[in-house]
């Protein structure tokens, strides 16, 4: 696996796929950019070895070149990030840039314009991906986020630099902290699997099965599971067509000798709502007129005894509504246990949309091993799937 550190960038111009797909506020400023923090210790390894960056991102998904979805906006967080001046051009193939990346001098930096404003870019267009090899010596790709898609320059490009590609410091280390829990892990492993659906999941837990001890599953999806072995659970949240996979899922778990653990109380309320009338209850026996809406305090000892005991863990969706403050203590329980198994020894990484927002939320994302900044490519990854932008750098 060719890594930044198999290169000298002296003089060399590093054409390096980032992911700037940050989120903007009405007046188009930066909001959140710890996507741009994940990015810089690779482009500061380039500018510390004497050569430039061309940087290359999408932001959003824009139909017809909307300012709105333009690069621009980000160049300011991007410059206070880096610590450098970071200077732009409003396109990414064409004259202009070349006349842009002529002049580029070792130690700067250049931001393309949105890569999405070219259809060819998700098209993964060959003749596209040629047209922006031409801005780089070495390609280099640090962007997880969209290592599963096969666009022109997350995958395609690589192609016309054979000997000269690499991964990027994140994007090897997300690939290092996923092969941990996947193929290198300490027993005993615990995923906790969470969120609202089954379907969303089912891959995940079949390729997990066989490297697991435990499997915890919470949140919306454990009614299924409730349900499928004959529970009432009222108007929680339920997959009736999934119910027969639910006990598919118990039976080969059983036959691989997984701990399967599923919640026994469930806080209810009476209507989904951060203020409705809530009241705690076994989760086999939820009345009608009633949803559970988070982990119960059995469960959460339940759940806080087998993480305790892990000496890896997989946090994959939250246990609970955790965007309502009265029905988050189940998934702040189960990121308090994390934090101290991790603090004891053990491995943490956490990945997946809403597992990364409760851990960020609750202030947890320095008490556990790793946060992944990659939802769909990570979750890809731990179902067992070979990443197209991983793929063209390995080849």
């Amino acid at each position: 696996m060719k890594t930044l550190n198999d290169f000298n960038f002296n003089t060399k111009k590093a054409l390096i796929r980032v992911d700037f797909n940050v989120p903007l506020d009405k007046n188009l400023t930066v909001t959140d950019a710890t996507r741009i923090e994940a990015a810089k210790p690779t482009i500061i390894k380039v500018l510390e070895d004497g050569g430039s960056c061309v940087l290359m991102s999408h932001l959003g998904r824009p139909k017809n070149k909307e300012n709105e979805f333009s690069l621009k906006h980000v160049v300011n967080a991007a410059s206070d990030i880096l610590g450098v001046a970071v200077k732009f051009v409003d396109d990414c193939i064409g004259d202009r840039v070349e006349e842009a990346v002529s002049k580029l001098q070792p130690g700067e930096i250049l931001l393309l314009e949105n890569l999405r404003y070219y259809p060819e870019e998700e098209k993964g267009a060959v003749d596209f991906a040629e047209k922006l090899s031409k801005w780089g010596d070495i390609y280099i790709n640090d962007a997880f986020g969209t290592a599963h898609r096969a666009h022109a320059s997350t995958t395609v490009v690589a192609q016309f630099f054979p000997e000269n590609k690499c991964f990027g410091h994140l994007l090897a280390s997300e690939i290092k902290n996923v092969n941990k829990v996947l193929n290198d892990s300490q027993k005993p492993v615990t995923a906790i699997v969470g969120g609202a659906k089954v379907s969303s999941k089912i891959t995940i837990i079949e390729n997990i099965l066989d490297k697991v001890d435990h499997l915890i599953i919470g949140g919306g999806m454990a009614f299924t599971f409730i349900k499928a072995q004959g529970g009432t659970i009222g108007n929680s949240l339920v997959e009736d067509d999934k119910q027969e996979l639910a006990l598919e899922i118990l039976k080969k778990a059983k036959q691989k000798n997984v701990q399967v653990h599923v919640p026994t109380d469930t806080v209810i309320a009476d209507a989904f709502a951060n203020d409705a009338e809530t009241k705690v209850c076994d989760i086999y026996k939820i009345p009608e007129g009633w949803m559970g809406l988070d982990a119960g305090p059995e469960t959460q000892k339940q759940f806080a005894e087998v993480i305790q005991n892990s000496k890896t863990i997989l946090f994959n969706g939250p246990v609970g509504v955790f965007e309502m403050p009265n029905f988050s203590k189940g998934t702040i329980a189960v990121c308090e246990t994390i934090a101290i198994a991790t603090q004891n020894g053990a491995f943490s990484l956490v990945g997946g949309g809403d597992s990364v927002s409760a851990v960020k939320q609750f202030g947890f994302e320095d008490k556990v091993s790793y946060v992944s900044t990659g939802g769909g490519a990570m979750l890809e990854m731990l179902e067992g799937k070979t990443l197209p932008g991983i793929a063209a750098i390995l080849e």
